[in-house]
């Protein structure tokens, strides 16, 4: 799995625990990243779609989404050994991320040129092809150069850098094949017939994905892009904007998503760090449905715990609080297993667990407020409508 902000590991089993507790067989992950969430649920027995504007998150969700047991797997092993046999030379990537920039050293850069080019010469079914790009790009993420984001590179090359790269096959995900697409959120959200839970992760601030990993959607679709900056970034990250990344977009955008989804049921994941205040996202979900909440406390990315840095590496400036408050939303129109649902999350992220009372959540626990040690759960009524 590569590194990603944002990746829901810490929540991971407690969704997982939320979905199995609910009647439901089909999942659509709307913003699916690194397909983690989705892995988890697929395990827990649900069939999943995993959408994403992402184009590396489609690759991902091809190998560990959509893959299945007929997928001829001693092809991919072959391919990848193929892969691994070929001599590096000096292509876009080298260039541009390995001499411009240092995300990764120029001896595996020139490997990753060769190992890019020859998988689009090779005649792959579009599981396949997720399945050699996953491995590449894992492979490249195991030798980078970076904290976790690649709005900008290390000083001095990371231990792990000068590692020789190695793919790997990517492992088998057990449970029901599910399926890919590459789709706008908003755009998808009125057609999922049949879908009976949508779980929802949007961007919650102003840092986009698209920027923090434009080397891997580069990586990915291999269209050599202009650059700018140190970090040489894509030209079209200027330019590629999600309205969740505005203060003033994002809430007519989640809105309109939760009024357009059609599914009994949701699961929605939102962070402290982000622009809405949580009570006010919990009585939006509230509209005709039950509420249930859980609060986890966990550690803030590795980038907020460095601190801030001028240019020459120098510290400059002092870190902030160093840890974050994620909260689930799980909404459906069963009082009573929305109330399992959340206890089953609850005890899922820590020894203990509380739960749920019944009763909305006190006033004051939004945004501004700060949770800490076991996670808490609460149910609630539905709000008007």
């Amino acid at each position: 799995m590569i590194k990603y902000l944002g990746s829901k590991r810490v929540l991971a089993p407690a969704l997982g625990r939320a979905v199995a507790a609910l009647p439901v067989t089909t999942v659509c992950d709307l913003f699916a990243g690194t397909t983690r969430i989705g892995q988890e649920l697929r395990r827990s027995g649900v069939t999943v779609h995993s959408n994403d504007t992402a184009t590396y998150s489609e690759a991902l969700g091809q190998a560990y989404i959509a893959a299945d047991p007929e997928t001829d797997r001693a092809r991919v092993r072959e391919v990848i050994a193929h892969l691994m046999s070929l001599p590096g030379y000096d292509g876009y990537f080298t260039e541009t991320f390995c001499r411009r920039a240092r995300y990764v050293q120029p001896h595996n850069g020139r490997r990753i040129d060769a190992m890019r080019d020859e998988i689009d010469r090779i005649d792959l079914s579009p599981v396949e092809r997720g399945l050699v790009l996953t491995s590449l790009l894992e492979a490249a993420d195991r030798v980078d150069s970076t904290c976790g984001l690649q709005m900008a590179f290390v000083k001095q090359w990371s231990p792990r850098s000068h590692r020789d790269i190695a793919l790997r096959e990517p492992e088998p995900v057990p449970g029901p094949a599910g399926t890919v697409t590459r789709l706008d959120a908003n755009a998808l959200a009125p057609t999922l017939d049949g879908v009976e839970l949508a779980y929802l992760d949007p961007p919650y601030n102003q840092h986009s994905y698209f920027s923090n990993y434009h080397v891997w959607e580069t990586l990915v679709r291999r269209d050599a892009p202009e650059t700018y900056g140190i970090a040489c970034k894509r030209v079209d990250c200027q330019t590629t904007k999600s309205p969740y990344n505005g203060r003033r977009s994002a809430w007519p955008a989640l809105a309109a998503l939760v009024e357009n989804l059609r599914v009994p049921w949701l699961i929605v994941s939102f962070s402290d760090d982000g622009y809405h205040d949580l009570d006010e996202l919990q009585a939006l979900l509230g509209e005709g449905r039950h509420v249930g909440r859980v609060d986890v406390d966990f550690p803030r990315y590795v980038g907020a715990r460095i601190g801030i840095h001028n240019g020459n590496g120098e510290k400059v400036g002092s870190v902030g609080r160093l840890r974050n408050s994620e909260t689930l939303f799980i909404a459906g129109p069963d009082a009573r297993l929305v109330r399992r649902a959340a206890a089953a999350a609850a005890r899922a992220t820590g020894p203990t667990g509380a739960t749920p009372t019944g009763s909305a959540p006190a006033a004051g626990r939004g945004r501004s407020a700060r949770r800490s040690g076991t996670p808490t759960a609460a149910g609630t009524r539905p709000g008007p409508g």
